[in-house]
Order: structure tokens, then sequence, then C-alpha cells
């Protein structure tokens, strides 16, 4: 069995692939960042026995993404699993105010960045006969809130991406699956706030948030229902969050 996943090199991207690995998958990770994608692979085979390849590239990138997927030798095409899990959030404030390089690099990772995967990739699944992708969303791909206008809009992108590929991908017996997360505490709002760590802890602070052990769970468990079972949509929060505003703190 092999799963690839995008974005591997933190957060629920490499949580994910700790839990495949810890399922006896070889997996195909992806990430920007070289020098952490080789710590996670030495770190999976050597704790979990499992051959992994490295595809070190930026999913914003066409020519990186076709490049990275054409280097893929035969004995790891027939993927089982495709987890489009690279996306971001930079910024928060109101779109008068908008910085249009975060929106860019929001629309480039969390909607390019996957159309490319995905494009590269479900060829390869058809012809295989095979395979399963798996589209990580999020709450506010079904809901909008207060200065999240542009991650708001790429998430609902990604939302509505997962419904057409699952009528696309019906004829060929390829499952899709939509997981969208409420509030996970990992290097998300650092990135938001752009490396300021008092403001990211703010976000959850007097709260249980998920963890990205909690996200890669399930979506190992959509992965791993049966062949005539398929979870189509998905949304988790914590226990004490209802939707993208209402939230319970101490």
């Amino acid at each position: 069995m092999i799963a690839l996943i995008t974005g591997a090199t933190a957060g629920i991207g490499k949580a994910t692939a700790e839990v495949f690995a810890k399922n006896g998958y070889n997996l195909i990770i992806t990430g920007r960042r070289k020098e952490r994608l080789d710590e996670l692979s030495n770190y999976l085979k050597s704790t979990y026995k499992i051959d992994t390849l490295n595809l070190n590239f930026d999913v914003r990138k066409l020519s990186e993404v076709e490049s990275a997927i054409k280097s893929i030798p035969d004995n790891w095409k027939k993927i089982n699993v495709l987890v489009n899990n690279a996306g971001l959030a930079v910024g928060l404030g109101p779109i008068q105010e908008g910085i249009i390089d975060d929106w860019e690099r929001m629309i480039d990772t969390n909607i390019k960045g996957l159309l490319y995967i995905t494009r590269t990739l479900a060829p390869i699944m058809i012809e295989n006969g095979f395979g399963h992708i798996i589209n990580i969303g999020s709450i506010a791909g079904k809901e909008v809130y207060s200065n999240g206008n542009v991650y708001c809009a790429t998430k609902h992108a990604v939302d509505a991406l997962n419904k057409a590929m699952r009528i696309d991908m019906l004829p060929h017996g390829i499952k899709v699956t939509g997981i969208h997360p409420g509030m996970v505490e990992t290097e998300f709002s650092i990135v938001r706030y752009k490396g300021d760590e008092e403001k990211a802890k703010n976000v959850y602070k007097g709260l249980q948030p998920l963890t990205a052990e909690d996200i890669a769970d399930t979506i190992y468990w959509a992965a791993s229902r049966p062949a005539h079972v398929n979870i189509s949509d998905l949304i988790i929060t914590p226990t004490v969050q209802a939707n993208a505003t209402n939230t319970i703190r101490k």
C-alpha cells in the first residue's frame, strides 16, 4: 500500500504520514523544506520499517509539480491514497486592507496547488483502476467569519472541488473525501500571524483544540473504510467549538 501526502513536513501532514506508516503504508512525502523532509523520512523508516520516497518541491509551481510526479519510479505509482494536505492561512484583516501577496500565497497553495497535484496524479489512479483522494479543507470552507475573507474563499473552493472530484472520479471507482477541521493547534496560526507566537497562542487560549494527531487519525479512518464505503464529507471540531465563531473558553 502506498500513500502520497503533500505538506508532510509539519502539522497535520506530518502526523498523517506517521499514522499511515504505523499501519504499514509505504509513503511518498512532499514538502518545501528538504531538511525536515529528510528528517521525517529517516524517522519513519527506522521506526516503522517502511519505505519512503521524498519529493522536495513547492505545490504552487506547476513545473515543479509536474517534474516531481514524473520522477516517481514505476514501482511507486500504485498509489492507493492521495492526501491533499498542503495549505495555509496568511494574515487576518478586512478585505479593504488585504495584502495582495498574502492573498496570492493562499490562492496559489490552497487552490492551485491542490489542482496541480490532483491533475497530475488522478490520471495515474485512473490507469491503476483504484485510488482514494482525500482533500483537507476547513470549517472555513463551510462558513465565512470576520476578517477571514480570502482564506475562507480558498477553502470554499476546496469544498466545491471535493464535490466536483467525487462526480468526476465516480465512473473510475476512485473514492473522494473532504475533511474539514475546526480549531487545530499546529503551526497554522504561527504562519497566519507571520511568526508572532504570542498571537498564535491566544487563538487557543482557554480551550482544548484538536491536535494534528486527531485529524491524522480521522484521515486514516476514512481511508481504511471497506471498498464499498466512501466518506464524502466530514466536519471535525473540538467539543468546545460549535462552528467557526462559537466556542467556549474557560
